[in-house]
Order: C-alpha cells, then sequence, then structure tokens
C-alpha cells in the first residue's frame, strides 16, 4: 500500500469515570480510559504503537505513556487548548495514513474539581501573565472575561439576545437529561439561566461550563487492523486547524472563530456540505462558543446564530441538528481540556450506542456523518474533524 493511501478509522472509545472523582489521581484517569478504549476495540495493548497526551498541570506524554506500560514510536504532545484533541486526531490520522504508526492512543485525564476542592488549584484562568498576556491579566483579564467581551461583541453587532444565548444551556441541560453518565441533569429553563449569579457580563452562572472531574480516551488505527476489532470502524474522513491569536488585540473580528477556518478545511476534504451533518460535537466551555461555531461551520450565516438556537434546533429529540448530544461542557463533564469528549460521543453516536441520547435521521437511522470541532483558549485555536460511518 502506498505511502499516505491507508484510511484511518477510530476503532475504540471510553470514558474514565466523570464527575465527582475525589478518590483518583489524574494517571489513574488517564489508565481506566486507556484500559477501556482498548477493551472497547478488542486489542491488546501491544498494538499500539503511538501515543498522544496533553493536560492541565506537568503531565508530560513520556511520563503518561510510561504509567500505562506503552513504548511508542510515534508521540505527540501538541497543547492548544480546547481544540488539542481534534489536532491530535489529525495528526495521528496523517502519521497512520504515512505509515508512520500503525494504532494511536490518545488519552487525557484531570482531576481539575477536585484540585480546586482540595485547594491544589486556585481555579484561576489567565492562563499565565508572561509574553503578550502580560498586557491584559493584570487587569483581571481572564479567560472567562475574554469570552464574555466576544459574545457582548457578537450581541452588539448581530442583535443577539442573552435569552438566545440561555437557549444554549437548557437544551444541552435537556441534552444531558437524556445521558446517565451527565454530572447534571435536571431540567432548567431560560429564566433560570437569567436568573444565576453574574459571572462575567453577559454570562450567568449557568451560561459557563462545568467543573468535574474524568477523562477520556480514543484509540485510531489504519484500516487492515479494522477486521480484529469487536467494534464497526468510524472513519476519519477530513480534519482541519487554525490558529489564530493569543492577545485580544491580535483577534481581527471578535465575531469569528478559528473554525471557521478549521471547518472549511475539514469540511472540503471529507468533500461533504454542512447539510449534510447528521449532528455536531461543539466545545462548549460557553454559551456563546456553541453560538458562534455553528455559524463558522456553515449551519447558518454570520449573526444568525441567535435566531438559529431557539426552537430546539439542538436538541437531540426533534432538534434540526442535535448539538453536543451528551449534554456538553455545560452539563455532561468539563474535566478541563474537553475535546476529546467530543470525539468519544461523536463515535458512539455514529455507532448507534447513544442508548436515549441516540441521534436518529429523519427515517429513524443511525447518523452517517457527524463533526467535533474544539475550541482551544479563547477562540485561539480550533481542530475540527468529520467523521462517518
Amino acid at each position: 500500500m502506498a505511502p499516505g493511501s491507508r484510511k484511518v478509522a477510530v476503532v475504540g472509545v471510553a470514558l474514565a469515570d466523570c464527575g465527582r472523582v475525589a478518590d483518583a489521581t489524574a494517571y489513574t484517569l488517564h489508565a481506566q480510559a486507556a484500559r477501556r478504549a482498548l477493551a472497547d476495540a478488542g486489542l491488546d495493548r501491544e498494538v499500539v504503537d503511538g501515543f498522544a497526551s496533553a493536560g492541565l498541570g506537568t503531565l508530560a506524554p513520556v511520563e503518561v505513556a510510561e504509567y500505562l506500560g506503552l513504548r511508542p514510536t510515534w508521540v505527540d504532545s501538541t497543547s492548544v487548548g480546547g481544540s488539542t484533541w481534534e489536532v491530535m486526531a489529525a495528526h495521528a490520522a496523517d502519521a497512520i495514513a504515512a505509515g508512520h504508526a500503525n494504532a494511536v492512543l490518545l488519552v487525557y485525564g484531570s482531576t481539575a474539581r477536585a484540585d480546586v476542592k482540595a485547594g491544589r488549584r486556585t481555579g484561576d484562568l489567565s492562563f499565565g501573565a508572561r509574553g503578550p498576556l502580560q498586557f491584559e491579566a493584570p487587569y483581571g483579564h481572564t479567560l472567562i472575561a475574554k469570552y464574555a467581551m466576544a459574545a457582548r461583541r457578537h450581541m452588539i453587532e448581530h442583535g443577539t439576545t442573552v435569552e438566545q444565548l440561555a437557549e444554549v444551556a437548557v437544551q444541552a441541560r435537556a441534552n444531558a437529561a437524556l445521558n446517565p453518565e451527565a454530572m447534571f441533569r435536571d431540567p432548567i429553563t431560560v429564566d433560570d439561566v437569567l436568573a444565576g449569579p453574574m459571572i462575567a457580563d453577559p454570562f450567568t452562572k449557568l451560561h459557563c461550563c462545568i467543573r468535574s472531574d474524568g477523562g477520556a480516551a480514543v484509540l485510531l488505527a489504519a484500516e487492515e487492523y479494522v477486521r480484529d476489532c469487536r467494534t464497526d470502524p468510524v472513519w476519519i474522513l477530513g480534519t482541519g486547524e487554525h490558529v489564530s491569536h493569543a492577545a485580544m488585540s491580535e483577534w481581527p473580528d471578535f465575531t469569528v472563530s478559528p473554525a471557521a477556518v478549521s471547518g472549511r478545511l475539514a469540511l472540503e476534504r471529507a468533500g461533504v456540505r454542512p447539510s449534510e451533518i447528521d449532528f455536531a460535537e461543539i466545545y462548549d466551555a460557553f454559551t456563546y462558543m456553541t453560538l458562534v461555531t455553528l455559524e463558522d461551520l456553515g449551519f447558518c450565516g454570520k449573526g444568525e446564530g441567535g435566531a438559529y438556537v431557539e426552537k430546539g434546533r439542538l436538541l437531540v429529540r426533534g432538534g434540526e441538528l442535535p448539538v453536543n448530544t451528551d449534554g456538553g461542557g455545560l452539563s455532561a463533564q468539563h474535566p478541563g481540556m474537553r475535546g476529546l469528549f467530543l470525539l468519544v460521543e461523536a463515535v458512539r453516536q455514529l455507532r448507534g450506542e447513544g442508548g436515549e441520547r441516540q441521534v436518529r435521521t429523519r427515517d429513524g437511522q443511525v447518523p452517517r456523518l457527524g463533526v467535533a470541532s474544539g475550541t482551544g483558549g479563547w477562540f485561539c485555536s480550533a481542530g475540527t474533524v468529520v467523521l462517518g460511518r
């Protein structure tokens, strides 16, 4: 087979224990997720010759690989925030297609919630104060403030309302209600979102992601390994990545995310149009992220996101484009860099393993195409992956 011609599939996915996990370390969660993903695929650890990990704190992939008993000949430690895992999946798929690896394991684990509860982390979200951030962090312009500023810009330019942003949280919670693994499942209303304590105008508490512990793993393999797997393959059809800015002053337009580039590239490389996608898993640290990413992936026009998210369009049950079918970072789990969880949920949906939250096409079938799009920093980076049965 000529180099670069191998097809690449996701053959195993799994979550570690998630939510409130007080008795595990980040290493433990990495190991849980890795073992479960290998078991899901029905493959032995010895098959894995590629490894990718990144995370909050000091967990280097060298250390994590040793903990898992792996000796990879291909490794990736790309770290671009929440989009890291979609970018890593793209790199892994390229490496497998080129023959540089045969099976690559992507793993993440974090005790983000437990660390804050135990006083091991302050919860500061400034991402440090060196380099370009030295001109922003001293003024309290942390991650949440940056997203809030971007949301307000969209509201000013396009008439987006805080009620429309709240709809994103309400529909995410409705999807989470169908997910037994979600951390928060009780229904909420737009009024509940608006009545919450203000965090960073216009975001009240329920506009913001939850903080949880947890982990996830995804195993990608070359097409010749598929016949040995327990599960049906989900193919990597197209990927795209883009890095936009670090300082807010270098972001040309607060209403356009880097997904406008990564999404276009992924869809073009997959040879599909937005209208062909059956569902989307979108990074949602804040409600505005979902809304603007929907615009930038082409599901609606620029400035139309507010109207688009109304009337239940994002719901698993009855929605035109189910989004964040597990409840997302707003309700299911968010242990820091959540991008890998998007890929896990997308694969489960395409394999028909969603249970009560399973997406169905208009003719009642399991979906054929899905997209996972992660965002890092404060819209600093984006990675988009198109997956298909």
